[in-house]
């Protein structure tokens, strides 16, 4: 269930690093989650940018300690390793996103699922740097036997998890980078900065305005990262997408998507190129674009209205890609140049 999250959105906008000059959009970016995130900003009077980028390095670096799976010694690593199955205390944060993620099982019937770890590695597309190959039908019954997020407990107050059993293994890839966005935001609007733009890897946010307009993102087609399909109107909302196209394998002509679901073990064979989603909370769009991904497009568009979500699906056709959306959706679409 692992995502790409490099190209899937291509951010619309010009921006000013300069500290000096008022009514400019101000830019951070740097590495982080081992993509790239970039911050947008406005500002009426001088600013001390390097302060603000010292600021936001330190809270991404705390959140991949806490949530990655690349990190040996991240809180979540920890956890992965232990064999413990009594409650084990962990930080406010990490206790939070899981129970988010919980949540969000729930919600989608099990096709979130943050204990599908064993097979995204048994798959070859996780952090144990293994090569990509067909397991055999007996490897993934056995990855399959402690994967289902029932497995895993959390209360919040105070913040601790279980696990059911010991060789339980938990990836938060699929919901990490949308709560980093969500952070960085929270971060920007208590300095003083309610305008601004977070993107990590695909994943963002936008709250308010860019000089009294609608920040404007794109989402790209999946086969050319650099051409857009269409362009958003943001205010006050988060955007995710999930898709297929850039983080696969091929082996005797058939391709095997990195997204892997919890319910067969395997890479999703449906015809979903990509789904973009766009909601309040950037974690909780990261989470559900994934599910969406994992249904494909017949049930995610009737899991999305059913639930009134604003979706919209690129669908693999036999000569080309269709697109469907929900009826909310549609006006997010900002029409002509």
């Amino acid at each position: 269930m692992k995502k790409l999250f490099l190209f899937f959105t291509i951010l619309l906008f010009i921006s000013s690093c300069t500290t000096q000059i008022k009514d400019v959009v101000h830019s951070v970016s740097g590495e982080t989650m081992g993509t790239t995130f970039t911050v947008k900003f406005t500002s009426q009077s001088p600013i001390n940018l390097e302060e603000i980028e010292s600021d936001i390095d330190i809270l991404l670096k705390r959140v991949n300690q806490q949530m990655s799976t690349y990190i040996p010694n991240s809180e979540l690593s920890r956890f992965n390793k232990s064999t413990d199955t009594t409650w084990i205390s962990v930080s406010d944060d990490l206790a939070f996103v899981i129970n988010s993620a919980q949540n969000i099982s729930e919600l989608t019937n099990g096709m979130f699922d943050i204990t599908v770890g064993p097979l995204v590695n048994l798959w070859g597309f996780g952090p144990e740097d293994k090569p990509h190959t067909i397991p055999s039908e007996k490897d993934i019954e056995k990855a399959k036997r402690f994967v289902g997020y029932k497995n895993i407990s959390v209360q919040l107050n105070p913040p601790a998890i279980k696990k059911e059993h010991p060789d339980v293994y938990c990836d938060l890839s699929a919901i990490a980078k949308g709560f980093g966005v969500d952070k960085v935001s929270d971060y920007l609007i208590d300095k003083g900065f309610p305008n601004h733009l977070v993107e990590i890897g695909g994943e963002l946010k936008a709250n308010g305005t860019k000089f009294n307009k609608s920040w404007i993102v794109g989402i790209s087609v999946p086969t050319q990262a650099v051409t857009i399909q269409e362009k958003i109107k943001l205010n006050n909302s988060s955007m995710a997408t999930s898709g297929d196209y850039w983080n696969y394998f091929e082996e005797n002509g058939v391709r095997y998507s990195h997204t892997i679901s919890p319910l067969t073990g395997k890479p999703i064979t449906h015809n979903l190129a990509s789904v973009t989603i766009v909601t309040n909370s950037c974690m909780e769009a990261d989470a559900i674009a994934t599910a969406i991904d994992v249904m494909g497009a017949a049930d995610g568009l009737k899991f999305a209205n059913d639930n009134e979500l604003n979706v919209y699906l690129i669908v693999k056709g036999k000569e080309y890609f269709e697109t469907l959306q929900t009826q909310g959706f549609e006006k997010l679409i900002k029409k002509g140049k």
